[in-house]
């Protein structure tokens, strides 16, 4: 079993497993950062990382992910893969003492998150996990307003995550998946709601299946009651239809307090209502060359993402969004997924 290894105060090389649809953008994100260098790339195409390598300048290329993690002299590696092959990239990284950045969901299963997180933790290793979806610019200032106390005790939200856009023309191993938008968008979505809510205790949740062509769910609906007493509904759905004004991948939210409402809607705006009238603005996420116009709420979150968890490797400031903190998410996509097939309110927390 190798030490964990230090995290220089210069230079942090980073490597790279996974060179699929989203470690392009992932990749970009990392070219944000000052002093950090992308030392290597795997995926198991290895022409996928050639092209990636190419496109990004990124020092080496690897067919063979054990190479990478023995020649790269990595300080971190970025695991962009199916969930499926998490456990085994982390748990390769984390023998030799490297820290591990995992994307969302981190596990397969509740039991292999745990799992995960006591395996680095056993070895001294950082494992901490990308989920970007709280670092969107508006929802970034709309928990800054909810903060303020402006419309009080909070005792209720919504948080919608319901989009017509074909999410399946450029993921097509969506389709396949038996557990999908819990998962996919759900991690998200909980993870919002944990983090501008706090803990919740119950879940309860619903889910059906709209396209007759994909294995998994594209409709979930999951009330969570929060500790502090609130109520919050997560609507989720790919389900594929029409939508007059489609705003893909925007999340809207509502926050009912005893002072007034808070919401986040179409179009980055963002309103606030109290005896006072309403009042609002429009906070649009800043843009980058390099993200996709049609993903560019999210695209422009991995930046803020990826500059919180690099200042946790350089020993600042605590990351959000760590493995220990991530599996609180974990718990409550999983947990919906049992409440879904016994129809009953689970306890989570």
């Amino acid at each position: 079993m190798s030490e964990a290894r230090e995290i220089r105060a210069g230079e942090l090389r980073v490597g790279v497993i996974g060179a699929g649809f989203w470690a392009r953008y992932q990749v970009a994100g990392w070219r944000e950062m000052e002093g950090v260098r992308l030392a290597g790339v795997f995926n198991r195409t290895v022409e996928k990382a050639k092209r990636l390598g190419e496109e990004f300048g990124i020092e080496r290329v690897y067919a063979d992910v054990e190479r990478m993690l023995d020649e790269g002299k990595l300080d971190v590696v970025d695991v962009i893969t199916d969930v499926d092959t998490h456990s085994r990239y982390v748990k390769l990284a984390a023998e030799r003492g490297i820290a591990v950045i995992c994307q969302k969901p981190m596990g397969a299963s509740l039991e292999d998150a745990r799992e995960m997180l006591e395996f680095c933790r056993e070895r001294g290793v950082e494992l901490l996990v990308h989920e970007n979806w709280r670092w969107q610019t508006p929802l970034r200032e709309l928990k800054r307003v909810v903060d303020s106390g402006v419309v009080g005790r909070v005792f209720r939200g919504r948080i919608n995550m319901v989009s017509g856009f074909d999410l399946f023309s450029n993921q097509p191993f969506l389709r396949e998946l038996e557990q999908f938008l819990l998962t996919d968008i759900g991690s998200h979505v909980l993870d919002v709601a944990r983090w501008m809510f706090g803990e919740a205790e119950s879940v309860h949740c619903r889910t059906a299946r709209v396209h007759p062509d994909i294995r998994g769910e594209d409709v979930a609906t999951v009330v969570l009651g929060m500790k502090g007493g609130t109520t919050v509904l997560c609507e989720m759905a790919y389900a594929g239809n029409p939508r007059e004004h489609e705003r893909f991948p925007e999340t809207y939210v509502v926050v009912e307090g005893e002072r007034g409402t808070v919401e986040l809607g179409p179009d980055f705006w963002i309103r606030v209502t109290t005896k006072d009238g309403t009042h609002a603005r429009r906070v649009p996420p800043p843009r980058y060359a390099w993200a996709d116009p049609r993903y560019d709420v999210v695209h422009a979150s991995i930046v803020p993402c990826c500059a919180d968890l690099l200042g946790h490797l350089r020993g600042g400031k605590k990351a959000e969004t760590t493995g220990d903190d991530n599996l609180k998410t974990v718990e409550l996509v999983f947990g919906s997924y049992s409440s879904a097939k016994s129809g009953e309110v689970v306890r989570v927390g």
